[in-house]
């Protein structure tokens, strides 16, 4: 199945797959930016799935530009912001193709970013920090593989999964405001398994 087809039926559901709550990612920058002197307000949400963190950015004052490769899940993005009585931009794209030309100064994206094929991952993040303003951010979460935990069940065959501090290696000349590692216990599609995850924020100098 490919990725767009396993996207759209996760999110035909009239629950939301992720639910609303914003990620712990999402939630950790805008506690690191309330204690810098940051004053940047436009931000691209790579892979925003239904919304959850779109909205959530939104909510605080942020100019969103969402994309994703789900129609679906972008539909629901769009209704949940107007639920919320927030404006967001969407675009309908993939990852894989999609290369920014304009500049933010945030960008963002969580759990998605696997699906960048390794060969590809040195000239993508180069154009994240390309078109990203100065003092802007980069946050990032990423799975990485570890061999004692099990793939999870409702995985894509497209992933590739990183390794354990790669997303490091792509900003060894920014600064490094926030970087982790952890192992979390996941339920989406109501089956419990664990991921391990590696958590980043940048800032450009």
């Amino acid at each position: 199945m490919k990725t767009e087809d396993s996207y759209n039926k996760k999110y035909s559901e009239k629950d939301y797959y992720w639910g609303k709550n914003p990620s712990s990612t999402a939630t950790k920058l805008i506690e690191i930016i309330s204690t810098i002197n940051y004053t940047g307000s436009k931000l691209i949400d790579l892979g925003c799935g239904e919304g959850r963190n779109s909205i959530f950015f939104a909510k605080k004052g942020f100019e969103v530009l969402a994309i994703d490769i789900s129609e679906k899940g972008l539909k629901k993005a769009e209704k949940y912001a107007e639920e919320e009585r927030v404006k967001i931009k969407t675009l309908k794209e993939n990852i894989i193709n999609c290369t920014l030309d304009e500049k933010y100064d945030i960008v963002f994206s969580t759990g998605v970013l696997h699906y960048l094929p390794p060969e590809q991952r040195i000239k993508k993040f180069q154009n994240y920090k390309d078109f990203t303003n100065t003092d802007g951010i980069n946050a990032f979460s990423v799975f990485v593989k570890k061999p004692f935990i099990k793939k999870a069940p409702d995985a894509d065959t497209k992933a590739y999964l990183f390794k354990s501090g790669e997303i490091m290696t792509y900003y060894w000349d920014w600064e490094i405001i926030y970087c982790t590692e952890e192992i979390f216990d996941c339920n989406s599609g109501n089956i419990p398994h664990r991921h391990a995850v590696n958590r980043i924020i940048a800032r450009k100098p």
